[in-house]
């Protein structure tokens, strides 16, 4: 069933970003093939620091090959993936992690076998300040209390909102820069669909800078400055948050409704 358009929001326009600042991050051009399949044909698209950014678009659309783009796990066939300006075309994955890029992706991929305190190390694998450890730990579970309650019982014996929750804190203890998460609301009941955004919401407040892929645009829209639609691997519309809830070609044209 397609996604239901929001009403407008009412909350206040946000001043757009300054373009005299850099971007965090930028993609230039960005293509990407699979064999003789294009994934993403030439995308431009930009975050500035402290933006929670949404990238929608239906299946198949390249979203999740964008958020893979980014972290390198897959090679762009052309075009520039830009890090505070600099190309980092062809970076090794953990050199990303390093540089300040934390990737939650699709399907939460949790390490069913491991306790939910051994996945939540695990996120902060790359990291040596023993201290700074364990104070994001203890921002984790202040996040997601749930997270507190389980941090002895085995990943893969959570539920899936539970699961989706560890996922989004394993990747915070990497004390990203740039958090990317790849739809984050799939396969989860409305309640736990809004608890999740709702924590999302608040490390935005808080200055995360987010690249957020989703499906249900009711929800990224809710939350987001601004927002990119993509459409067969192409950027099809882009605005602020209100500007899109308010486009009817972003229901009729992209998301089917």
């Amino acid at each position: 069933m397609a996604t239901p358009i929001p009403p407008p929001i009412t909350r206040p326009i946000p001043p757009p970003p300054l373009r005299a600042q850099q971007p965090l991050l930028s993609l230039e051009g960005l293509a990407v093939h699979y064999g003789g399949i294009s994934a993403l044909r030439g995308i431009d698209l930009v975050v500035y620091p402290g933006e929670l950014v949404a990238l929608l678009g239906s299946n198949g659309a390249g979203k999740s090959t964008t958020l893979r783009a980014i972290s390198q796990l897959v090679p762009p066939a052309a075009g520039r993936v830009c890090w505070h300006g600099g190309c980092i075309n062809g970076l090794p994955t953990h050199r990303t992690v390093k540089l300040g890029i934390a990737h939650c992706p699709e399907g939460r991929r949790v390490l069913g076998g491991l306790s939910v305190a051994d996945n939540l190390a695990l996120g902060a694998w790359l990291r040596r300040d023993q201290a700074g450890i364990k104070v994001d730990l203890e921002r984790c579970y202040g996040l997601f209390p749930r997270l507190a309650e389980r941090r002895n019982q085995l990943a893969g014996s959570l539920s899936g909102g539970e699961q989706q929750m560890l996922a989004i804190g394993r990747a915070l203890m990497a004390r990203p820069t740039l958090l990317m998460l790849d739809e984050p609301s799939l396969g989860l009941a409305p309640k736990l669909v809004a608890e999740v955004m709702g924590a999302l919401a608040g490390l935005h407040r808080d200055g995360l800078t987010m690249l957020l892929v989703e499906q249900n645009a009711n929800a990224a829209l809710s939350i987001a400055d601004r927002g990119y639609v993509l459409e067969s691997g192409q950027i099809g519309l882009s605005g602020s948050a209100v500007e899109l809830v308010n486009s009817s070609e972003l229901g009729h044209s992209y998301l089917g409704v």
